[in-house]
């Protein structure tokens, strides 16, 4: 499973889906899906407007013609803060001036020029700091003297009224115009994209991400979103969006994305009430009788299309995927409450199902170790990540230095199609991995992502699995391992709340027995 970057999301190719089908292959499909359904559709992309100046010299406008442009722009469209005693009596902004920044940064084609337009936003239409100062010193003053209450508390609400930064009522206008929220969705993909790139940093930048996420926060909470479930007989769009989508499991042909939402599988995703039937966020599971420990029997397993459930067979649901659609609600919290969500839908449609579990991918792993080789291999003497043994069956296997060459063998995935190295890398390897997934910390809480998104949703570090993933980008990015986050529906709470508040973390005795014996061996 992943994160809503979410906690496993990604990016991923579409599938090459053929345009053209065999009379064999279209039975094989089934009838409800025609010719027609078959082209490869998409949701309508946003469409720019035609290019205006740019910023880059050569291009068609000077980059100063641009920069004025979007300074005059942003004085027009970005409301002044009115006095505090006047602040429900100023008439709202004209929707047209919300509509002229819309249009504007439509019409931006380069992502480095709407970076330029988001960081003049930031920067010069957030908090007034005098006012800041000047409320703060207010509070402060009448803290120290006797005063009513209502006094101090009028004082705090001018406070909190100086703490809105500009920018927040242009986006709380846009909102309200037909596709603002979309458009602010959008937005925010373009700002985290930009900040990835370094295009744009710094203090000011953050605080409008923070604002802009507390804001999508509000408009995406559970109440407002739709749990929806995805058959082979959803509409070809659903279909086409979420095979798209799909980061953790990329989908290769039609028949990959009906195994997955055919029989012993379930696929859901949330929408907005506001467009539903658009997914958000998607989970894909698999109804098994035990937990599973390769996604190769998950995905790869040939199921007959005609086959049909045995309910009285399944006794566990294995969330394998979950994948954000829209990368301007990363950080928004959707991925635990698809889970709870499809959770309670599960025991509804089968009272039996106890075991709740999911088969996540360890996205990190191999760079971790590969920068852990390396400073290791600069020190003299044993490094304590592998033992005499196994020191020396790679030394012999490979001909070289243990370390050395394991920095060579693991920047590929030639290693794993030989049953000696196989053999001989599963113990370290297993041992690197426990500790990567339990010791290593970022202030504190999981380093890897996708381990702090199960263990705060109350999920215990439950088995980690050996070449549970041969396909290419598992053996490349994880040495092929997975692990199992299993949530005990009883316990969930008390795991998240001392994983939250404690930074405590709740393993499995084979978890546990593995660190252990890293730590045995380990200087660090």
């Amino acid at each position: 499973m992943g994160r809503a970057r979410a906690p496993e999301a990604g990016s991923a190719a579409a599938p090459a889906f053929p345009r053209q089908l065999s009379p064999r292959t279209m039975r094989v499909l089934g009838p409800s899906l025609s010719a027609g359904r078959l082209l490869r559709l998409r949701l309508p992309p946003w469409q720019p407007q035609p290019p205006g100046p740019r910023l880059s010299s050569g291009r068609p406008a000077a980059a100063g013609a641009l920069e004025r442009a979007m300074d005059e722009l942003l004085h027009r469209a970005v409301p002044a803060m009115p006095a505090y005693e006047l602040r429900e009596k100023t008439p709202a902004r004209a929707e047209n001036q919300c509509a002229d920044f819309v249009s504007f940064y439509g019409g931006l084609a380069e992502t480095a020029e709407r970076a330029e337009l988001l960081s003049r936003l930031a920067r010069g239409f957030g908090v007034d700091h005098s006012q800041v100062a000047e409320q703060s010193a207010g509070v402060l003053q009448l803290r120290q003297q006797p005063r009513e209450a209502a006094v101090l508390l009028q004082a705090e609400d001018r406070l909190r009224y100086a703490l809105v930064p500009r920018y927040r009522s242009l986006f709380h206008h846009i909102s309200k115009m037909e596709g603002g929220v979309r458009f602010l969705v959008r937005l925010r993909a373009d700002l985290l994209e930009a900040q990835a790139l370094k295009l744009v940093e710094g203090p000011h930048v953050r605080e409008m991400n923070g604002v802009l996420k507390n804001m999508l926060s509000e408009w995406f909470s559970s109440g407002f979103l739709n749990l929806e479930r995805v058959t082979w007989h959803s509409p070809c769009e659903v279909l086409q969006r979420i095979s798209e989508a799909e980061a953790v499991h990329p989908v290769k042909t039609w028949m990959d994305m009906k195994r997955r939402v055919g029989p012993y599988r379930r696929c859901y995703f949330f929408s907005h009430c506001s467009t539903p039937g658009e997914p958000l966020i998607v989970l894909h599971v698999a109804l098994t009788n035990e937990i599973s420990s390769s996604i190769q029997t998950i995905i790869v397993k040939e199921c007959p299309p005609s086959e049909t459930e045995e309910r009285n067979k399944i006794t566990t649901a294995i969330f394998y995927s979950l994948s954000l659609t829209q990368q301007g609600l990363q950080g928004v919290e959707l991925g635990a409450f698809l889970i709870k969500r499809v959770v309670k839908e599960l025991q509804k449609e089968f009272p039996a199902l106890d075991a709740f579990s999911s088969l996540s991918p360890i996205p990190g792993f191999t760079k971790w170790l590969l920068g852990l080789l390396k400073s290791k291999a600069k020190e003299h003497g044993r490094s304590g990540l592998l033992t005499d043994s196994e020191s020396q069956e790679i030394a012999e296997l490979t001909g070289g230095p243990a370390l050395e060459t394991l920095q060579t063998l693991l920047s590929s995935s030639e290693w794993a199609q030989s049953e000696q190295l196989v053999r001989a890398l599963q113990a370290p390897l297993m041992r690197l991995c426990a500790w990567y997934l339990y010791g290593e910390k970022h202030r504190g809480y999981a380093l890897n992502p996708v381990a702090h998104f199960h263990l705060q949703n109350g999920a215990v570090l439950w088995r980690i699995n050996w070449l549970a993933d041969i396909s290419l980008k598992g053996v490349t990015g994880a040495c092929g391992l997975m692990v199992n986050y299993r949530y005990f529906l009883e316990d969930t709470a008390a795991n998240s709340t001392a994983y939250l508040g404690s930074k405590s973390i709740k393993a499995s005795e084979q978890v546990l027995s593995l660190v252990a014996q890293f730590q045995k061996n380990s200087k660090l």
